[in-house]
């Protein structure tokens, strides 16, 4: 298997999608959005209704290229299997869901307790028949809390043991875990929090099963130094994330340039996609048309 190439190539077979949209309303199909911006269910929850099929043929309908659900593991296998006709139906891509339980109190994958990593390995598993699914191929990884009780060192060594066995079942099917650095305000006491530590932690487990999910907005948060990050992060970086600073809405609600960050991505010929993990910064229809004007304001070409 090649460690380097195996991720960029299924991202051009998927970058082979129709280029125009196809309205399954009939109506006039509009330009596709030049990156996959991936939006999330409920993000278009008043334009298209509660039921998730409407909202995925709205979001295709607008010019989306992929869709994204952390939720999806735990929804049931008969509306899994309909979302999966769906986004296929219309030449989507999906994009992550979550991998594992999350525990947002206790330490997970930097404990030393022997459960844990079978508790791991088991959501890993189950998260491979969800992947098969649906169609996915990336899955976020959130490594828990710190462990107060251990070096940071001691720490980190038993995270990368835990990711080494979940990339050897990932692995076969070319399934990717991606690791999500988050921000100490929005998630304090977090194990991960930065670039460079995703980026050290992925070399050590040195598995195309193990990447980075780069969120825009969490490390603007964390770190700032953005490009500079993602450039030093590239070939460990699987997915991006994006929402702007401060509140954690769409782009051009705050500081954050993504028409640079965007710019930067098609200059690095980026085919993955960009998962829109954001709220809306107004509600109803028209806060959700506003969302869509804003991805079209910063679509550079």
């Amino acid at each position: 298997m090649d460690r380097r190439t195996f991720l960029r190539n299924s991202s051009l077979a998927a970058g082979a999608a129709p280029l125009s949209a196809v309205s399954w309303l009939g109506a006039d199909p509009v330009t596709p959005f030049r990156l996959k911006y991936a939006p999330h269910i409920g993000m278009f929850k008043a334009s298209a209704g509660d039921d998730p099929i409407a909202q995925i043929h709205y979001m295709a309908d607008q010019g989306f290229r992929a869709f994204e659900d952390n939720e999806m593991a735990q929804r049931p296998v008969a509306l899994q299997e309909a979302m999966a006709k769906a986004l296929k139906s219309r030449s989507m891509q999906m994009g992550v869901f979550v991998a594992h339980r999350i525990d947002w109190q206790s330490p997970s994958l930097s404990s030393a307790e022997a459960d844990a990593k079978a508790a791991f390995l088991e959501d890993i598993r189950n998260s491979i028949e969800v992947a098969k699914r649906v169609g996915a191929t990336w899955m976020t990884v959130v490594p828990g809390v710190v462990d107060g009780r251990q070096d940071m060192g001691y720490q980190t060594a038993l995270v990368i043991d835990k990711l080494r066995a979940a990339a050897s079942l990932l692995e076969p099917h070319e399934l990717v875990m991606v690791l999500e650095p988050l921000n100490f305000r929005d998630h304090p006491n977090m194990f991960l929090t930065k670039a460079a530590q995703a980026y050290q932690i992925c070399r050590a487990v040195d598995s195309p099963s193990c990447k980075i999910l780069f969120d825009v907005y969490h490390q603007q948060v964390q770190e700032g130094n953005l490009l500079a990050n993602i450039e030093r992060c590239w070939e460990e970086i699987a997915y991006f994330q994006v929402g702007d600073n401060p509140g954690r809405k769409e782009p051009t609600t705050g500081e954050i340039n993504y028409q640079n960050v965007f710019r930067y991505l098609k200059e690095r010929k980026y085919l993955g996609i960009v998962g829109m993990e954001h709220g809306n910064a107004h509600s109803g229809k028209e806060g959700e048309a506003a969302v869509i004007t804003a991805y079209r304001m910063v679509d550079v070409e």
